[in-house]
């Protein structure tokens, strides 16, 4: 995967993160709820360790030593 395609893809984790918010906000659902709330608690496990391992935000491609 290069790191565009990376980037690409921690953008919409957090898209999709801000849309579940809006919908544990907006509508009663249920028991529903519970698995947002685990799905908001995994997106941010995973935002942090993606935060850890990049601390800038920024992937860079592997230089091509060839």
């Amino acid at each position: 995967m290069d790191a565009r395609t990376l980037q690409g893809r921690i953008a919409r984790v957090e898209e999709k993160r801000e849309l579940l918010l809006e919908l544990k906000a907006g509508t009663n659902i249920g028991t529903l709820a519970l698995d947002v709330d685990q799905a908001l608690i995994e997106m941010d496990d995973l935002m942090a360790e993606f935060r850890q391992t990049f601390p800038d935000g920024v992937v860079r491609d592997p230089i091509d030593r060839s």
